[in-house]
């Protein structure tokens, strides 16, 4: 029996609390807002309201935590099979299958409200675009089904972008539509190399992730091709939105640095395995670093006009 009678509930409580958070992966929702606040700023052509900032970063963490959340139910079965995820809560069953369930519904609804009652109804909608998207058309139906899971799938991590846009000019534009193919395109050659490395997790699970069932080979050409197409898509921003010298200068340095860590990846890829991992985790980190600094150039811009 506890020495506190009172310490243990409270612990149980925390727990429980930390479970429920961990089922929305918050490390997840921080990148995807990494997207949306400089959109906010390009699109306002500078500082939005503050009742539009509240409403795309709270309505838009809501948003992924809904979607993460029934990801995680979902996939709680192959989760189990794989040791990067084995120990998530609704593989270790902190978390009941209901209780997950309604988690994503109420984060869900919130989402919407939020948006639609600070921002607006286009931006609502989208924001229920993107839930659909990402459990019902990347975790239901492509992930198990599709080495393209990722590819089409990733679609859904680009929706902030169109979310923050329509929340501070309330339509859409060739500028977000932009926005969004640069995330398209930096989403493959982002997680690819993060499959690689746990290839034989996802092939213990049956998740047939391009790394898994396509030659090394094929992936790094993948993983180069897409590069290219996302580093002309930050160049073609240029022109749509009017950028200034300061993006157009950063873009092309930063495509220069992502396109030096994918041929990386491409000079090693008959080397021993620990030796292309190393590389791909290279590339995966220099991804984030790369999304970072070109969004942060994106949300600069119209400051320096």
């Amino acid at each position: 029996m506890s020495a506190n009678p009172i310490a243990a509930p409270r612990h149980a409580f925390g727990t429980h609390v930390r479970a429920h958070i961990g089922l929305t992966k918050p490390r997840i929702i921080e990148l995807l807002l990494v997207t949306a606040v400089p959109t906010m700023f390009l699109a306002a052509q500078g500082l939005p309201s503050v009742g539009i900032a509240i409403a795309v970063l709270v309505g838009g963490a809501l948003s992924a935590g809904s979607a993460n959340t029934f990801n995680s139910v979902y996939d709680r079965d192959i989760d189990a099979l794989m040791k990067r995820t084995g120990h998530r809560p609704a593989v270790q069953g902190t978390v009941g299958v209901r209780a997950g369930i309604a988690q994503g519904v109420i984060l869900g609804v919130a989402s919407a409200v939020v948006l639609a009652a600070m921002a607006n109804v286009l931006a609502a909608i989208l924001s229920l675009l993107a839930i659909g998207m990402y459990v019902v058309g990347y975790t239901i139906w492509l992930k198990r089904r599709t080495p393209q899971n990722i590819v089409w799938g990733g679609a859904a991590g680009c929706m902030p972008v169109l979310i923050a846009w329509a929340a501070v000019t309330g339509s859409l534009s060739w500028t977000p539509v932009v926005l969004f193919l640069i995330v398209f395109f930096w989403t493959p050659p982002h997680y690819w190399p993060l499959a690689i490395k746990y290839r034989e997790d996802y092939a213990a699970a049956g998740v047939p992730m391009l790394p898994v069932v396509a030659p090394m080979s094929t992936v790094v050409r993948h993983v180069v091709a897409y590069s290219w197409v996302m580093f002309a898509s930050s160049l073609v921003l240029i022109p749509v939105a009017s950028m200034g010298w300061v993006y157009s200068i950063g873009a092309i340095a930063c495509g220069a640095f992502f396109l030096y860590l994918a041929y990386g990846l491409r000079g090693v890829r008959d080397q021993d395995p620990e030796v292309i991992e190393r590389a791909a985790m290279r590339l995966f980190h220099g991804s984030i670093t790369y999304l970072a600094v070109i969004f942060l150039l994106v949300g600069i811009d119209p400051f320096l006009v």
